[in-house]
């Protein structure tokens, strides 16, 4: 069993990190406090191939495996943290169903612009009713023709704001069945923006409505029926959220690793102080236990979809983990941490957020135990 990645991933890892540290690290405080989506550095990284690493030659992207999204998001990370996000759209979640499950009109037409970086897509999964819930959305689609017609709402869908369209998760029938997803335009008639509103991130979202909003056959991804192919890509979409969180807590980590080997305190450097060794040898145990539980769920899967128990296992460790340490980071550096001069305390809070984005560290725990027991665990109530 071999630890260390190959020659060609660490081939690639330095050729994200020359781009990253040419293209991002200038900007990187200012870019991470901006409001609107980075679109310059989603047409570099779209120029330079690093959107759609794991889509099929085929379709436009460059066939690598999970491992290498996951290493560019790691790298990319580490110079710029909010350049991650990025990283995140163009490979994990929606664009891989889409490049999965899709059409050639769907790869024509939407696959296409999102791999250059002149596009965005946003997964509209949750409802004001349906949290961690997803199965009870109540997002309806209804034959009307040569099309649907879609009545509902989303809430708390990342990108909402900017994204050009929306992989929607609605209902054609009852019962989990009936769940499947169409491809809605988001400045298409019938569809409207609820007013801004943001998370402690920063990161703006808004209530998306559906208004009897109308989509030709074409825009149909999967039907009744595709719940569980759909819920297998989010899954991809739940490991570029664990890389983000363990990789936001290294960058933490190492912001405050240097902080301690140059700042003062009673005439003594920051790290000459024992209880501040033993925090940073936790913090550097907890974040490479972390790491070899990513790496195994993304090598797992290598060019498919990874694994469910495997992926909420390292998803809750490295969520947990990930706002600890950079949490911890913020207390060594102290004011300087707690400052927006530095990006130590954005790492605490967009961490924060992933421990309840993409299924919260309970339900993965739910998870969890079903494998664990080999069975399932409904939450519901019994039935009468």
């Amino acid at each position: 069993m071999n630890f260390t990645l190959t020659p060609e991933q660490q081939d690639f890892q330095s050729a994200v990190r020359r781009f990253s540290e040419k293209n991002l690290r200038a900007a990187a405080v200012e870019r991470a406090h901006a409001k609107e989506y980075p679109w310059d550095v989603a047409r570099a990284m779209g120029e330079q191939g690093l959107l759609g690493i794991t889509i099929a030659e085929e379709n436009g992207g460059i066939g690598g495996s999970l491992m290498d999204a996951v290493i560019a998001i790691e790298t990319v990370a580490s110079v710029c943290p909010r350049s991650a996000d990025v990283i995140q759209a163009g490979n994990f979640g929606a664009i891989r169903v889409l490049a999965e499950y899709g059409t050639p009109f769907h790869k024509e037409k939407y696959l296409k612009p999102l791999l250059a970086g002149g596009a965005l897509i946003a997964v509209g999964m949750t409802e004001p009713e349906a949290g961690s819930a997803v199965t009870e959305l109540k997002t309806t689609a209804t034959k009307d023709g040569k099309g649907w017609r879609i009545n509902g709402s989303k809430i708390f869908t990342t990108h909402g704001p900017h994204a050009d369209f929306i992989l929607a998760y609605v209902r054609f029938g009852p019962g989990t069945q009936g769940i499947g997803s169409v491809l809605i335009e988001t400045k298409g008639p019938g569809v409207q923006m609820g007013k801004r509103s943001a998370f402690m991130s920063d990161e703006e979202w808004v209530e998306i409505f559906f208004d009897n909003a109308y989509i030709p056959d074409e825009q149909l991804v999967l039907g009744e029926g595709g719940f569980k192919k759909q819920i297998a890509g989010f899954n991809v979409e739940r490991i570029g959220n664990t890389a983000r969180s363990l990789a936001l807590g290294r960058y933490a980590y190492e912001e405050a690793r240097s902080w301690a080997m140059q700042r003062k305190q009673f005439g003594r450097l920051l790290c000459e102080f024992q209880g501040l060794q033993w925090k940073f040898a936790d913090m550097k145990i907890k974040l490479d236990a972390a790491q070899l539980l990513l790496y195994r769920a993304a090598s797992n899967a290598d060019t498919g979809f990874p694994s469910a128990t495997e992926t909420a296992i390292a998803k809750a460790y490295c969520n947990q983990i990930g706002f600890d340490v950079a949490n911890d980071a913020l207390q060594v550096m102290g004011g300087m941490g707690y400052s927006r001069e530095s990006l130590v305390e954005y790492c605490v809070r967009r961490c924060r957020g992933w421990m309840i984005a993409g299924g919260s560290i309970e339900i993965l725990k739910n998870r969890i135990a079903e494998g664990i027991f080999d069975r399932s665990f409904p939450q519901r109530p019994p039935q009468p």
